[in-house]
């Protein structure tokens, strides 16, 4: 992704007028409070409660909880419910630093088996991303986009090992996200730039760019998490 540029020093992002329907008021709340550390790793969250704070019914509130598993902010525990996940600067770094090791390593398999068709579907997912606005599932399209293009690499032990590595990496995306709304823009850029250049099947440029694209948002996410760690209320 794009180069980061300096964080606001005050996180201000909370919705300022409620959304037009009580999902989206639900989710953006509990993200803005997640994201900005109000909710903090390993607090219960009750529907209920929830539903009584935000008022709105627990139906709102049960989606976007399910929403919020979905970008990796919240977990569900079998004996506590959905609870806040926790995110630390140590863990993005050893995620982004295994991911730039096997993502390279990856971009070597996957130029010689590369099909047409797997170009065209990063390509769709690519022009859907560039329309939405929503982080859940734009954190979504950003997963298949270059699973897409490694495809044809799908079955292997290094393509699984990605894998994980991303769904990992999916509640600090939505924090570098929420921090910096334009990295969407930015990001969808660069995978446009990316796209032509497994198109060109230009090896040496993706593995650069996969390279920068994951130093960048790491930088990002790094600068959210001390701010969040600064700024957390006692």
């Amino acid at each position: 992704m794009e180069q980061a540029s300096p964080i606001p020093k005050k996180v201000t992002r909370q919705p300022a007028r409620r959304p037009r329907t009580a999902y989206l008021y639900a989710i953006e709340s509990l993200r803005a409070e997640i994201l900005q550390g109000k909710l903090k790793a390993g607090d219960r969250l009750r529907q209920d409660e929830l539903a009584r704070r935000l008022d709105v019914s627990t139906t709102p509130i049960r989606e976007a909880l399910r929403s919020l598993v979905s970008e990796g902010l919240v977990f569900f525990d079998v004996h506590r419910g959905a609870v806040v996940r926790g995110l630390t600067i140590e863990d993005a770094r050893e995620l982004y630093g295994l991911r730039k090791s096997l993502e390279t390593l990856m971009v070597e398999r996957v130029m010689d088996s590369m099909r047409n068709e797997d170009i065209a579907l990063a390509e769709a997912l690519h022009a859907e991303m560039a329309e939405t606005t929503d982080v859940s599932r734009w954190t979504e399209l950003n997963i298949e986009f270059h699973a897409a293009l490694w495809a044809s690499q799908s079955d292997t032990r290094l393509a699984h090992l990605i894998k994980s590595l991303r769904d990992a990496s999916g509640p600090y995306i939505a924090l570098s996200i929420y921090m910096k709304p334009e990295h969407i823009e930015r990001s969808n850029a660069e995978h446009q730039k990316m796209l032509d250049e497994y198109k060109a099947r230009d090896m040496a440029a993706v593995k650069r760019h996969t390279v920068d694209h994951l130093d960048a948002t790491l930088s990002i996410i790094v600068k959210a998490i001390e701010q969040v760690e600064t700024e957390k209320p006692d």
